[in-house]
């Protein structure tokens, strides 16, 4: 092949990448500004398109997968929230979605810093207080309980399902995959948004 034919070659390659990159912008403005008239649909296509962007930097920050994925869960509660608050003139999608995973992953490692410092204190504590609570405590419990079971009460039950198995049963995506007769990702898609709407809900009790 000719120089000047891989170079028309190189040439066609780049610009293939940057109408994909500019329809792949596009399709994620969109989602974002459906995200704001509150269409679940559109946060989920934007999270199966970016998550993996998103993931990689949480965990180069973060050093580990489980506070990656969390990171994770709270950069698309924070893009469903205040989708409102994006604005084109300033960058674009990714560039505010990596962002904002910088943002939440820098103050993962400080909370996980400060929770180190504070162990040793809190455990302390703990072992010269009474074992059992005492009576504001135990009312504060049952009406945090009650919130809770209020909030779960608000999901669809496909969500409400696969978030009990998840967390009362300990199965993996796969496992509850295989227990409720769908693929993965749709597990880990009524996952996540369960998740978002309980913390959204569970923050406006607060």
């Amino acid at each position: 092949m000719g120089e000047s034919k891989a170079a028309q070659l190189a040439v066609a390659d780049s610009r293939a990448g940057l109408a994909a990159g500019g329809a792949r912008e596009a399709a994620w403005k969109d989602y974002v500004g459906r995200c704001v008239l509150e269409d679940p649909a559109a946060l989920g296509n934007l999270y199966d398109e970016s998550s993996s962007l998103v993931y990689s930097l949480a965990l180069r920050v973060v050093g580990n997968e489980a506070d990656a994925e969390e990171v994770t869960l709270d950069v698309y509660t924070q893009v469903w929230r205040r989708a409102a608050a994006y604005d084109p003139e300033r960058g674009s999608v990714t560039a505010w979605l990596l962002t904002i995973a910088r943002s939440r992953a820098i103050d993962k490692v400080r909370a996980r810093a400060g929770r180190a410092n504070l162990e040793q204190p809190f455990e302390e504590s703990c072992e010269a207080r009474t074992h059992a609570a005492d009576p504001e405590e135990h009312t504060a419990m049952r009406q945090q309980r009650r919130r809770i079971l209020a909030a779960l009460d608000t999901l669809n039950p496909d969500q409400r399902r696969a978030l009990e198995l998840a967390y009362f049963s300990g199965l993996s995506h796969s496992e509850l995959a295989a227990r409720l007769a769908v693929p993965v990702g749709t597990v880990k898609t009524r996952i996540r948004l369960g998740m978002m709407k309980l913390r959204e809900l569970l923050v406006d009790y607060a």
